[in-house]
């Protein structure tokens, strides 16, 4: 299949997509053009049957821009048309309130617990053929993926109900299991993006010179990564991180993807539960020590941690 054909067939399926949302919109009584679907339609059936890699980045472009309308839309209740207009009303604030407008957007763009979704991918199925082929990529987007965003949304709320019922008999089961599909979830929304069909070479600026001097060269740290992916026990991930501790690229494996955690996430506020944390003064009652941790919780670190966190922000799915 060549290039043009690729790009018709992504079209096809973004116009399939389009109909799809159209048809969930109508059937919630509600206007198809507050999600700007209607221009994605138009854009798609005015454009004719020649596709050039400019027509598709902007036509992923218009896909991105209704994805995340629609995806406020629903979380909120708000319509396209009253975000619009939100959003014309922020642009005309003043810069002491601009603080305030941004912590507006958030709460309009978050995910709240058992709402996550399958993110669209940025390519066609078989964009990246002959490297991976399309079956495999379908079958890993639509059902792989998908199942670890369904099990996530009912691990958290199933942690929900916990905290309203008070009732935490099974909480060890459902962290396990919020940790296993969430990693799943997050680390396949940063793999599909990793990915692109006019992809490989080497990096460029800021990150080449650092790869160089945390590894010694590119080729270097290929080999790296390359031998750690074919390491990993089982099954997991290689993956190269930034340790903001220590300022530097870091090449790390995981099994099975998570251990109790949620890759793509911030730690906060931490407690060590190890015995030898609190053995030789509680011996073995955990809970008196933890109790009284709370005693000494430093919350402006913790505040501190939370806004430089916070700056960083990706599109929510």
């Amino acid at each position: 299949m060549n290039e043009q054909e690729r790009f018709q067939q992504y079209v096809a399926e973004v116009k399939e997509w389009g109909k799809q949302v159209e048809q969930i919109l109508l059937q919630r009584g509600e206007d198809s053009g507050d999600c700007r679907v209607d221009s994605l339609l138009s854009y798609i059936e005015n454009h004719g049957d020649a596709w050039t890699e400019d027509a598709i980045y902007e036509l992923q472009r218009i896909v991105d821009e209704v994805y995340e309308k629609a995806l406020a839309f629903q979380q909120n209740g708000q319509s396209a048309s009253e975000q619009e207009e939100s959003e014309t009303e922020e642009r005309q604030q003043t810069a002491s309130e601009q603080e305030e407008s941004e912590a507006e957007e958030r709460q309009q763009t978050y995910v709240a617990a058992g709402r996550h979704v399958l993110p669209p991918l940025p390519y066609s199925y078989d964009a990246l053929e002959p490297h991976i082929s399309k079956e495999i990529m379908r079958l890993h987007h639509t059902k792989h993926h998908q199942s670890y965003v369904d099990g996530l949304n009912k691990a958290e709320k199933m942690m929900k109900k916990a905290r309203e019922t008070n009732n935490y008999e099974l909480l060890k089961h459902w962290e396990r299991e919020a940790a296993f599909h969430g990693s799943g979830h997050y680390l396949h929304t940063i793999f599909w993006n990793n990915m692109h069909p006019k992809g490989g070479g080497e990096p460029r600026g800021e990150l080449l010179e650092q790869i160089k001097r945390d590894f010694g060269s590119f080729e270097r740290f290929k080999r790296h990564f390359t031998e750690a992916a074919k390491s990993v026990e089982g099954v997991g991930w290689a993956l190269l991180v930034w340790s903001p501790r220590s300022h530097r690229l870091e090449i790390l494996q995981t099994e099975k993807h998570q251990f109790m955690t949620q890759w793509d996430t911030i730690p906060l506020l931490v407690l060590d539960v190890w015995e030898h944390a609190y053995y030789l003064q509680y011996k073995n009652d955990r809970a008196a020590y933890i109790n009284n941790w709370w005693n000494v919780v430093h919350w402006r670190d913790v505040e501190e941690r939370f806004e430089q966190a916070r700056k960083l922000r990706w599109k929510p799915f």
